[in-house]
Protein backbone atom coordinates (compact mmCIF):
# COMPACT_ATOMS: atom_id res chain seq x y z
CA UNK A 1 0.00 0.00 0.00
CA UNK A 2 1.36 3.37 -0.91
CA UNK A 3 0.63 6.54 0.72
CA UNK A 4 1.66 9.36 -1.89
CA UNK A 5 -1.08 10.10 -3.67
CA UNK A 6 -3.91 11.06 -0.97
CA UNK A 7 -4.96 9.04 1.70
CA UNK A 8 -7.26 10.08 4.73
CA UNK A 9 -4.42 9.43 7.53
CA UNK A 10 -1.17 8.92 5.32
CA UNK A 11 1.79 7.57 7.86
CA UNK A 12 3.89 9.15 5.79
CA UNK A 13 4.39 13.39 5.99
CA UNK A 14 5.68 14.46 3.02
CA UNK A 15 5.86 18.64 1.65
CA UNK A 16 7.58 19.54 -1.77
CA UNK A 17 11.34 19.73 0.30
CA UNK A 18 11.24 15.58 1.04
CA UNK A 19 9.95 14.67 -2.09
CA UNK A 20 12.20 16.33 -4.30
CA UNK A 21 15.73 15.46 -2.28
CA UNK A 22 14.39 11.77 -2.73
CA UNK A 23 13.95 11.74 -6.05
CA UNK A 24 17.38 13.86 -6.27
CA UNK A 25 18.77 9.98 -5.83
CA UNK A 26 16.51 8.55 -8.66
CA UNK A 27 13.85 7.53 -6.04
CA UNK A 28 10.57 8.11 -6.13
CA UNK A 29 8.39 9.10 -3.21
CA UNK A 30 6.44 5.81 -3.68
CA UNK A 31 9.67 3.64 -3.73
CA UNK A 32 10.72 5.15 -0.12
CA UNK A 33 7.77 4.57 1.20
CA UNK A 34 7.51 0.52 -0.04
CA UNK A 35 11.09 -0.10 1.00
CA UNK A 36 10.19 1.45 4.63
CA UNK A 37 6.74 -1.07 4.90
CA UNK A 38 9.23 -4.10 3.54
CA UNK A 39 8.05 -6.75 6.07
CA UNK A 40 11.53 -8.11 5.60
CA UNK A 41 13.30 -4.64 6.21
CA UNK A 42 16.27 -4.27 8.62
CA UNK A 43 17.66 -1.68 10.90
CA UNK A 44 20.46 0.62 9.55
CA UNK A 45 23.13 3.04 11.10
CA UNK A 46 21.55 6.57 11.20
CA UNK A 47 22.59 9.43 12.81
CA UNK A 48 21.11 12.74 14.82
CA UNK A 49 20.54 16.03 13.90
CA UNK A 50 20.44 18.73 16.30
CA UNK A 51 17.89 17.33 19.24
CA UNK A 52 16.04 15.37 16.30
CA UNK A 53 16.26 11.75 15.98
CA UNK A 54 16.70 9.93 12.78
CA UNK A 55 16.43 6.22 11.53
CA UNK A 56 17.58 4.00 8.89
CA UNK A 57 16.68 0.90 7.76
CA UNK A 58 17.36 -1.45 4.51
CA UNK A 59 13.98 -2.75 2.39
CA UNK A 60 13.23 -3.39 -1.06
CA UNK A 61 10.40 -1.84 -3.06
CA UNK A 62 7.67 -3.93 -4.62
CA UNK A 63 9.42 -4.46 -7.71
CA UNK A 64 12.53 -5.67 -5.67
CA UNK A 65 14.76 -2.71 -5.56
CA UNK A 66 16.98 -2.29 -2.55
CA UNK A 67 16.83 1.04 -0.86
CA UNK A 68 18.75 2.78 2.01
CA UNK A 69 15.95 5.07 3.72
CA UNK A 70 16.41 7.19 6.65
CA UNK A 71 13.78 8.83 8.18
CA UNK A 72 12.50 10.15 11.60
CA UNK A 73 8.66 10.74 13.42
CA UNK A 74 7.07 13.80 13.28
CA UNK A 75 3.57 14.30 14.49
CA UNK A 76 3.17 10.34 14.89
CA UNK A 77 3.77 10.25 11.15
CA UNK A 78 7.19 9.07 9.53
CA UNK A 79 8.97 11.35 7.57
CA UNK A 80 11.51 10.29 5.32
CA UNK A 81 14.71 12.64 4.96
CA UNK A 82 16.24 10.78 2.05
CA UNK A 83 16.69 7.11 0.14
CA UNK A 84 19.10 5.99 -2.32
CA UNK A 85 19.96 2.41 -3.92
CA UNK A 86 21.39 0.67 -1.24
CA UNK A 87 25.50 -0.04 -1.84
CA UNK A 88 26.58 -3.63 -2.80
CA UNK A 89 27.56 -4.15 0.63
CA UNK A 90 23.95 -3.16 2.25
CA UNK A 91 22.43 -5.30 -0.32
CA UNK A 92 24.07 -8.32 0.31
CA UNK A 93 22.94 -7.51 4.24
CA UNK A 94 19.57 -7.40 3.17
CA UNK A 95 19.72 -10.36 0.65
CA UNK A 96 21.45 -12.14 3.48
CA UNK A 97 20.11 -11.96 6.88
CA UNK A 98 18.96 -14.99 8.59
CA UNK A 99 21.02 -17.08 7.06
Amino acid sequence: MVFTIAAARSPFQWNEANRRHVREADVEPYEAEEAVLDLRRIGASAYAVESERRWALLGATEEGRVLFVVFTRREGRIRIITARDAELAEKRRYRGRGK
